[in-house]
């Protein structure tokens, strides 16, 4: 019986575990506004992996600003995206040493080589209705949260 309950005990810590690991790996993003329509709707939700490396063609989720302030910490962050208005998802269109597309950034950005180290350039699915590196240059790695996995289905309710 003691075994039994020692298995017991090490499977619910083994679980506790798993939890908090992916608790700090994934978070789950609501979308706010049509920059990315159609591939991301207003409402919908995505399923958010921190960190990581960047490429492009995939879409992150960035906060918004070039002030230069470092990037919150991963659990203010979390308390953060959902229900701050400094949160975006845009799809990464250049990383560092790329050469960025034609017409994505603005005027003194846009006369460089190559993307700088530590920087991204943004851009909406959307081009009318983005706010994105178009307006404000290059972002930040260090203000990314993380990279779209995939959407998550809405709740059904019978």
């Amino acid at each position: 019986m003691g075994l039994t309950a020692l298995g017991l005990g090490a499977a619910l810590g083994t679980a506790l575990i798993t939890g908090t690991v992916l608790r700090r790996t994934l978070v789950v993003v609501t979308v706010r506004g049509g920059s990315m329509e159609p591939t991301y709707r207003d409402g919908e939700r995505v399923l958010v992996r921190r960190g990581g490396r960047y490429a492009a063609g995939q879409v992150v989720v960035v906060r918004q600003g070039d002030d230069g302030r470092s990037s919150p910490t991963p659990s203010r962050a979390v308390a953060a995206v959902g229900t701050a208005q400094d949160w975006m998802i845009k799809r990464v269109a250049a990383v560092a040493g790329d050469r960025p597309p034609p017409g994505a950034l603005p005027g003194p950005c846009a006369a460089g080589g190559s993307v700088p180290p530590g920087a991204l350039v943004l851009l909406g699915d959307n081009t009318h209705n983005s706010y994105d590196s178009r307006e404000v240059g290059y972002f930040p790695t260090a203000h990314v949260l993380g990279t779209v996995l995939r959407p998550r289905p809405r709740p059904t309710y019978d």
